[in-house]
């Protein structure tokens, strides 16, 4: 009998099934990686920090800014994109905060905002600031701004809210340029402020609607006669190119109560060619519009793009539970109800937003301003403005009921919350 030949080609069980488990082991965990990153939430407001950011450690009160906080007592984390929650906390009232600017040293405010000088006498309003239950915001440093923007373009594009935003934002960095290392070159629809210094630009282009319509340069202020054309952006983006950090923002504008008149193709179609569709309906196509032109235009590694939610307003008084009161006239505190929601902001609308800028191939950052704003029924210019040009006559103030501005706010104010908040990204650039 020969010497008996080994086997061929048969592996033991032992060594099969070990391999078997290995393979289904690692195919476990890449399918639970790849779901984590897959997973989303309705708002993507919070955006991944920048891989390249310093650490922030809790006790970096350089950042944080000292303030009247108690950072043995504090319990939150120092602000991080990635886990802070600013639509949830409190506005605490601080006189240790002194405006970093008022209406009457900034000289590129607009009457429209400029209360004081209009006459408003209390100034509680302007020491309130926004404490997030999770986080602690930086404190705005101006200088610091004006460094993470140096050799850049920012702009912030929209209505007469957001032009609030940028005043607010030159008017709490410019005084620490030395005069003659700035100007302010302004246009009808575009507006540019430059930090020479810096070689900086901080810029506003005027587009209510962010699409094409009949009221972007000859204001119409019949709202029937307004026509949307929800299918172009072209005119207006043409001046978004080459900008390296874009604020975007609209929302009032569509708020008018009755159906948007909405075109596709040319102007020339007139009454013939629009569609009268809700204003969520026509919002949709319009941010649509918008988001295409970013995906298709903006190149994420040199552009920044945000988008700032709507700003609320406080027509209603019943809604704050005051049912003798005029709008927001005569309010001096913010509302203490907490997640309080007023008539003033429309929740179908953010959800639209929501839904686009989730499907977007650009990331976009939600600064998300509504919420903190809702509370601010005292901040608003109210009867301290003008109207057509003209500073409201005492006449006019005495009729809160149909002359009271609750839609924007007074300079300083609110809006520099917002930019505190733009402030905090901008670290992480």
């Amino acid at each position: 009998m020969g010497t008996p030949k080994p086997s061929r080609g048969k592996v033991p069980l032992s060594i099969i099934t070990f391999v078997f488990c290995s393979l289904a082991f690692l195919a476990l965990l890449y399918t639970l990686r790849i779901s984590s990153f897959s997973s989303s939430t309705i708002f993507r407001f919070k955006p991944c920090a920048n891989k390249n950011a310093p650490k922030k450690s809790f006790k970096d009160k350089k950042n944080v800014g000292a303030g009247a906080l108690n950072y043995a007592a504090d319990d939150r984390f120092v602000f991080d994109p990635e886990e802070c929650t600013l639509d949830r906390g409190k506005w605490v009232f601080n006189t240790s905060i002194k405006p970093l600017y008022s209406d009457r040293t900034c000289p590129y405010l607009d009457r429209q905002v400029s209360c004081v000088k209009n006459g408003r006498l209390d100034s509680d309003y302007r020491h309130w600031e926004w404490q997030p239950d999770d986080c602690i915001l930086p404190r705005f440093d101006p200088k610091t701004t004006l460094q993470k923007i140096e050799g850049k373009r920012l702009m912030f594009v929209g209505d007469s809210l957001q032009r609030g935003q940028w005043q607010s934002l030159v008017c709490l960095v410019e005084s620490v340029i030395p005069e003659g290392q700035k100007y302010m070159k302004r246009g009808r629809t575009h507006t540019i402020f430059k930090a020479k210094e810096y070689n900086a630009t901080i810029e506003f282009y005027w587009a209510p609607f962010l699409v094409e319509s009949n009221t972007d340069v000859h204001i119409i202020a019949d709202p029937k006669k307004r026509i949307l054309k929800v299918d172009s952006v072209d005119k207006h983006a043409k001046h978004w190119i080459g900008v390296d950090i874009l604020v975007f923002n609209t929302y009032v504008w569509w708020m008018s109560g009755l159906k948007i008149k909405s075109l596709w193709g040319s102007f020339a179609n007139g009454e013939e060619g629009y569609e009268e569709l809700d204003a969520p309906v026509s919002y949709k196509l319009g941010l649509k519009t918008w988001a295409n032109w970013v995906d298709s235009n903006v190149n994420p590694n040199k552009t920044k793009v945000f988008f700032t939610t709507m700003s609320p307003t406080h027509q209603r008084s019943a809604d704050w539970g005051n049912e003798k009161g005029i709008k927001c006239f005569n309010e001096t505190r913010p509302v203490k109800k907490k997640r309080h929601w007023g008539t003033g902001s429309d929740k179908r609308i953010m959800s639209v937003v929501a839904g686009v800028v989730s499907r977007m191939k650009v990331p976009v950052t939600l600064l998300n301003i509504t919420q903190l704003s809702e509370y601010r029924i005292d901040a608003h210019s109210s009867i301290y403005t003008e109207l057509g040009g003209k500073l409201l006559t005492e006449e006019e103030k005495e009729d809160p009921l149909h002359y009271a501005d609750c839609i924007h706010w007074c300079l300083p104010g609110v809006p520099d919350t917002w930019n505190t908040i733009l402030y905090a990204h901008l670290l992480f650039l």
